[in-house]
């Protein structure tokens, strides 16, 4: 999934960590719940301004920087 269509930086939002589409909810957020347990379904549901593919945009997200940091360290 290409993700930089939802993910978006901005320096003067949450210190400029990614987040979802401009919201205040930032990717890292999001990968919380989805490791504390919670269901794609319950994440929906709590935040209704979210979609499935800002869900799948976030992990992609991480993916790619956990690639990029790989890289970078070897």
């Amino acid at each position: 999934m290409d993700y930089r269509s939802r993910i978006t930086v901005e320096a003067g939002k949450r210190r400029g960590q990614p987040t979802i589409r401009g919201m205040r909810l930032t990717v890292y957020d999001l990968l919380d719940y989805l490791a504390s347990g919670m269901s794609e379904d319950e994440i929906l549901a709590d935040f209704p301004e979210l979609e499935r593919d800002d869900i799948r945009a976030s992990l992609a997200y991480a993916a790619d920087s956990g690639r990029r940091t790989v890289h970078l360290s070897a």
